[in-house]
């Protein structure tokens, strides 16, 4: 059976094949920048890191290093997988009771109240201080390069900031980096605030961001608008190294990160979904995405009321992990009508994941984030930082498991993955997408397990994502290279569906690599829908 014939349509852009190393990103020019590395003899987590930085400067819309960011990495050395939650808190000084008095009844979704404590630097430097095998100054030269000489800028990019020039027009900051002039495809954008911050990281570490100038600058730009963030909340932060979580899929293991991320609900959506004849349905079929869906909803139910920061919450994992309750939840998703559908709504998100293999073996999975399109919509001027909106999932009702309080994290949307074959990894993979991370994963577990596709082919198949508005509707976003009968099927079954435009990238930026034990080769492949490219050697 063709790839075609399984629900796929190919742009033309075939699987990266490679011996010595691949590194996918959505972006073409971070993709080179990790490969650059790997070739100059670093290994994957530098390789990352090198990637990671560069699109701090080509899509700073998605992620800056005023965002936040989780890491898998399987160290080949001793057959070791280790999880690093590089997640910040909201400060010392936040509380539901500081934000009422300001008048506030709910999480404001942009500004500095939205902005919690950002955890990429110190991401960065624990993984480099692990794993790493360069100097930080040698990974960020790429990055530093093109944030000062300038980068073109992509048509998704240009158009990131034309939809959000409003939102940028709010803060001097922002309006000074990002509006200097309107902006088309291939105008180049330079950054030299970053560039200097970029070369005072790799010069002195953490110390480089977490304290010092570049830590005053982000106080002072922060407290003059209104946030609690201060001093000490940013010299005492430290990312925490985690035990990744894990389920068993058709013979493989799924690993995700634990809460604070909605890693535990992928776990739920693979164990209902393993019990379904998935490929007697077929592949981007009416009848699988009707039924992908329900357990979605089921999936989020459990999600919304629990996930959050297990600090302060005992999470209870075992109703994510246990097979027996993901039978009782799919026995009860109607196959053939839409049931109820509620929850929280939609999260919208923009994000980059990234991943990388060396020639050594070494595999990361990483995501990085400032939340929505260009985060809170603040920058230190000084510093050149454009800051997350992260603290916007935060609930203020005390009964929420999520509601704000001093130096908790937030529900994090983002969840790297990998999936494990006989106890080592087989395939690194992930995608942007915020509520659509989830979906995507599932989307691309099916693909590539069930269906045997290879990363490109499953990253090009028709997608959809499962949608819930703030006053309730629900809906599906869905390419209409699923056909027209896969479209009236699932209006039948009561769905109702949007057209999403052709490669949308409301759909997610994916990447995968695929390790080939048996012929010693390594298969990258990266989103149309983004800017990006699996390179290799």
């Amino acid at each position: 059976m063709s790839a075609n014939d399984r629900g796929t349509r190919l742009t033309g852009r075939p699987n990266t094949y490679a011996q010595n190393g691949i590194v996918a990103t959505p972006h073409y020019l971070a993709s080179q920048a990790g490969l650059r590395v790997l070739q100059d003899g670093g290994n994957a987590v530098d390789a990352i890191i090198a990637a990671n930085a560069m699109l701090n400067v080509v899509y700073p819309h998605q992620c800056h290093i005023g965002g936040d960011l989780f890491a898998m990495v399987w160290d080949p050395r001793d057959s070791s997988l280790h999880g690093l939650n590089a997640s910040g808190p909201a400060g010392a000084g936040e509380s539901v009771e500081r934000l009422q008095s300001l008048g506030l009844s709910s999480m404001p979704l942009r500004g500095a109240n939205s902005v919690t404590v950002p955890g990429t630097v110190g991401g960065w430097q624990a993984l480099a201080d692990r794993f790493g095998t360069r100097e930080l100054g040698h990974v960020l030269a790429s990055a530093i390069a093109y944030a000062r000489d300038g980068a073109p800028m992509s048509k998704l990019f240009a158009r990131a900031v034309a939809v959000n020039t409003e939102l940028l027009k709010r803060d001097a900051g922002a309006a000074g980096v990002f509006l200097p002039q309107s902006w088309k495809g291939g105008d180049v954008l330079r950054q030299p605030a970053l560039a200097a911050t970029f070369e005072r990281v790799a010069r002195e570490g953490t110390d480089g961001f977490y304290r010092g100038p570049v830590a005053d600058d982000i106080v002072t730009t922060l407290g003059a608008l209104g946030s609690a963030i201060s001093h000490d909340d940013l010299a005492a932060y430290m990312p925490e190294w985690v035990t990744p979580l894990r389920t068993t899929y058709r013979g493989y293991e799924l690993l995700e990160m634990p809460p604070n991320t909605q890693g535990p609900a992928v776990l739920l959506l693979a164990n209902i979904a393993e019990g379904w004849p998935v490929t007697e349905f077929g592949h981007t079929t009416a009848a699988g995405i009707h039924a992908y869906v329900g357990a979605k909803h089921l999936a989020w139910e459990e999600r919304d009321r629990h996930i959050t920061d297990p600090k302060f919450y005992d999470v209870p994992l075992d109703r994510f992990l246990n097979k027996e309750l993901a039978t009782e939840l799919r026995n009860s998703i109607d196959l053939e009508r839409v049931g109820a559908q509620s929850g929280a709504p939609s999260e919208d998100g923009d994000t980059v994941y990234l991943c990388a293999v060396d020639r050594n073996g070494m595999a990361v999975s990483l995501i990085q984030s400032i939340y929505n399109n260009f985060g809170s919509g603040v920058v230190a001027p000084e510093a050149g930082i454009l800051f997350q909106n992260r603290g916007a999932a935060f609930s203020l009702d005390p009964t929420d498991a999520n509601v704000i309080a001093p130096g908790k994290r937030p529900r994090h949307t983002l969840i790297p993955a990998m999936l494990l074959k006989d106890g080592t990894p087989e395939i690194i993979f992930g995608t942007m997408g915020a509520d659509g991370q989830a979906q995507t994963q599932l989307q691309l577990l099916l693909g590539m397990v069930d269906f045997e596709l290879e990363p490109q082919e499953a990253i090009e198949t028709p997608r959809w994502r499962s949608t819930i508005d703030p006053d309730g509707r629900s809906w599906l976003l869905i390419e209409a290279e699923v056909g027209e009968d896969v479209i009236a099927g699932l209006r039948r079954r009561g769905h109702e569906t949007v057209i999403a435009e052709p490669w949308d990238s409301n759909l997610g930026h994916a990447q995968a690599i695929k390790i080939d034990r048996e012929r010693g080769v390594l298969i990258g492949g990266a989103d149309p829908r983004g800017d990006g490219i699996a390179a290799g050697w």
